[in-house]
């Protein structure tokens, strides 16, 4: 069994750049910068290591990208890795180039850090399955006192059918 995944959080280090192909099919491109922060053993001093990464993000995924992003909204990126190589025109050295494919995407921070001034609350979204709509997230979470109980008799070890709450 293989497994091709990645989960990045990071911050975007350019506005996703859209673009269609010539089936129709939107694509965006942008950058996501994460980090690690760590202090020195030796020295004490907090030190500091940015990877860059490329996002490439397809269908109705791309067109959220590009409505909803911009540079340095943090965001929560699932998907795969894919590697594209070629051969320089100039210099006939191999080059390569490796970007995430993202497959779902959630934003993060408050409506307060968005220059966009998108809803930020998606579900993930997977652009694998067609959605007209991105849904904002389900807040009403009920009350603790509203949540039922299932009361078990101590004498007994079964659950009775009319404690169930569904």
């Amino acid at each position: 069994m293989d497994l091709n995944k990645v989960m990045i959080i990071g911050r975007l280090t350019n506005d996703p750049q859209s673009r269609s192909t010539q089936t129709g099919q939107n694509v965006a491109s942008f950058g996501v910068a994460t980090s690690k922060k760590w202090n020195d053993k030796n020295t004490g001093q907090q030190r500091e290591d940015t990877q860059f990464h490329n996002i490439v993000a397809w269908g109705k995924l791309a067109e959220i990208c590009s409505q909803y992003l911009n540079k340095g909204k943090q965001v929560y990126i699932e998907g795969r890795l894919q590697t594209q190589s070629w051969d320089d025109k100039n210099t006939g050295e191999k080059k390569y180039k490796t970007e995430i494919i993202a497959e779902n995407l959630i934003m993060l921070g408050s409506k307060d850090q968005s220059t966009g001034g998108g809803n930020n609350n998606f579900q993930p979204q997977n652009n694998n399955q067609p959605q007209n709509n991105p849904q904002p997230q389900n807040t009403n979470i009920p009350a603790s006192e509203e949540i039922p109980t299932i009361n078990v008799d101590d004498d007994k070890d079964d659950i009775k059918i009319e404690d169930i709450p569904f």
